[in-house]
């Protein structure tokens, strides 16, 4: 009954448009309050400050930051330069500069959202003028940019990691790595999904909105650009490739710690903005910290209200209770996997990532080890679910970024996503029932 009332009660509030944090946390208050009355509720700061001050977590706002200022140095640009390079010149070369650009930048960003804030203004209109339908293109964009939260660095695998290792010995490090391989298949599908979509769209060539040529008619169909085109667009962006080769190898090296990586992310980002690219002027660096500290605190305040939530379903044992009712219906792996992934992917299309980890990692986690999984297998398959629910509607976020940057209705985009969706749900099967796709790499290298 105190799992009806709680899980109840926030999903009413979500209904009725309240924000999610103030959900989580109105949710969490009720039942605290009727199962313990007001003296419980000197509790809740003590418990919310305890689950933001984890060393752990401090990453988040360093990657945020790291994030923020290369947006502003400009090596998004850079990357979807070096990217229509090497490819724009292919049949649906575009396609292939989009899901490249989105991988780039999400081994950056860690953030589903911000790639794709960085990376549509420029993809979205150079995909509609090479015959992309307009919500196909934001479709594509919205879908590409879910790779960001399973693409090391993740924000979404710290905030994994940090939950799941009260539960069952797992680490931050491991989860980077177990993320390349579904982060690059999901990228595939992506790709081959565009293809056929696009296939009796495109007139035959494809070019990249970065570095157009014009002619007093229009666009010019692109030539295969010559050695020297390709060697000083890679060694513009050489310095914006070389930041996750930094970040993992130092982290996979011993160097330093996930934490410390994204600290030497920010001030890498710097000097690349500062000294070598010369795009980011000090007058600039007040509202990158002001862009950065507003998407942390965002995250920090659910991170907040999602943990005092977890505290509830913990001391409250509903944990076990929603196990015992799970496994009491069916035995069958295949079937609770199936179940386990239809509540991930109900929930991921109405709450975001943080909230939804925090909520149901203490409660699915268990159920996936009774039945013999991975903890690192059960991770990328929830953080791969949460990713389509980004650019799942009706709440997907990446939907919402993608038609504010196209001017498009949220029915407009959705119309053009649901090729994008069965694509992804295939690969999420795929890694659900194939544990070694998430967990060969991580072995490999003793993680």
């Amino acid at each position: 009954m105190t799992e009806l009332i709680m899980f109840g009660t926030f999903f009413l509030l979500i209904l009725f448009n309240m924000p999610i944090a103030i959900s989580l946390g109105l949710a969490g208050l009720l039942i605290l309050f009727l199962d313990r009355g007001f003296a419980a509720l000197e509790l809740i700061p003590s418990i919310m400050y305890a689950s933001i001050s984890s060393f752990a977590l401090l990453a988040i706002p360093f990657f945020i930051l790291a994030g923020v200022i290369m947006e502003y140095a400009g090596i998004s640009k850079r990357l979807i330069d070096f990217a229509n390079v090497c490819v724009a010149h292919r049949k649906n070369g575009i396609a292939i500069v989009t899901i490249m650009t989105a991988l780039f930048f999400a081994a950056i960003s860690g953030s589903g959202p911000a790639t794709v804030a960085a990376i549509g203004g420029i993809l979205i209109p150079a995909l509609v003028k090479n015959g992309y339908p307009k919500p196909t293109a934001a479709a594509l964009i919205a879908s590409s940019g879910s790779i960001g939260i399973i693409i090391p660095p993740s924000i979404a695998f710290i905030v994994y990691a940090v939950i799941a290792s009260d539960i069952a010995p797992i680490t931050i490090s491991r989860m980077f790595i177990a993320g390349i391989i579904p982060g690059l298949l999901l990228g595939g599908a992506l790709l081959a999904t565009s293809y056929i979509v696009i296939r009796k769209k495109q007139a035959g060539y494809s070019q990249v909105a970065a570095g157009l040529e014009h002619s007093e008619g229009g666009m010019i169909k692109p030539e295969k650009p010559s050695f020297k085109k390709v060697v000083k667009a890679s060694s513009q962006a050489i310095w914006g490739l070389l930041i996750p080769v930094i970040i993992l190898g130092g982290i996979y090296g011993g160097i330093f710690t996930p934490t410390e990586a994204a600290v030497v992310a920010v001030f890498y980002a710097l000097f690349v903005g500062l000294v070598i690219y010369r795009e980011l002027k000090l007058k600039d660096l007040p509202k990158i910290l002001i862009d950065a500290g507003v998407q942390t605190a965002v995250i920090m305040i659910i991170v907040g209200t999602a943990s005092f939530l977890s505290y509830i379903v913990t001391t409250e044992r509903m944990a076990e209770s929603i196990s015992n009712a799970l496994l009491g219906i069916t035995d069958n792996t295949i079937i609770i996997l199936l179940l386990i992934t239809l509540i991930l992917l109900i929930v991921g299309a109405f709450i975001d990532a943080i909230s939804a980890l925090y909520l149901f990692v203490p409660i699915l986690l268990p159920i996936a080890m009774e039945i013999g999984m991975n903890p690192t297998t059960f991770g990328v398959i929830i953080t791969v679910n949460l990713a389509i629910g980004l650019f799942t509607p009706p709440v997907g976020l990446n939907l919402f970024v993608a038609g504010g940057i196209s001017n498009l209705s949220l029915k407009q985009v959705t119309s053009g996503i649901v090729p994008f969706l069965i694509a992804s749900i295939a690969v999420l099967l795929l890694l659900t029932f194939i544990p070694a796709l998430s967990n060969w790499l991580p072995n490999l290298l003793g993680m």
